[in-house]
């Protein structure tokens, strides 16, 4: 059975949302609807608002974010998320290997570039102008 697209999102989801959540957070804390509607404009990577209030408490029992509650002029006060210093020690991480990750799995799945049978031939030694092999 082929998978949906919509499972495949959430597959690739689950492996960079907290990410994508904590690099949001490092310009400025933001309350949950705030987060929602700034991620939404990352679709597909963003699924939907029932998704982010467990990924938040996640993140909190973690460490990785703290919360706060600041009172609001337009109503309730609201729960205020801010990354914290492992969040942001997390985050590097995450951004020191996502170039490397993203680039082979974009080769990974690339057309592709040559004969499949001569790729996985070895690779004969090819002689020097001055007589020695590379």
């Amino acid at each position: 059975m082929l998978p949906t697209e919509a499972e495949v999102l959430a597959q690739l989801r689950k492996g960079v949302l907290d990410y994508a959540v904590l690099a949001l957070l490092r310009e400025a804390p933001a309350y949950g609807l705030e987060i929602a509607e700034s991620m939404a404009e990352f679709a597909p990577l963003f699924g939907s608002e029932g998704t982010l209030y467990p990924l938040l408490t996640r993140l909190r029992k973690q460490g990785w974010v703290s919360d706060s509650w600041q009172e609001s002029s337009a109503g309730p006060p609201r729960r205020y998320y801010a990354i914290s210093p492992d969040g942001r020690a997390a985050l590097a991480v995450f951004l020191a290997t996502w170039g490397r990750f993203r680039g082979a799995v974009d080769r990974a799945v690339a057309e592709p570039r040559s004969d499949p049978q001569r790729a996985s031939e070895p690779q004969r030694e090819q002689p020097h102008r001055d007589g020695g092999v590379s």
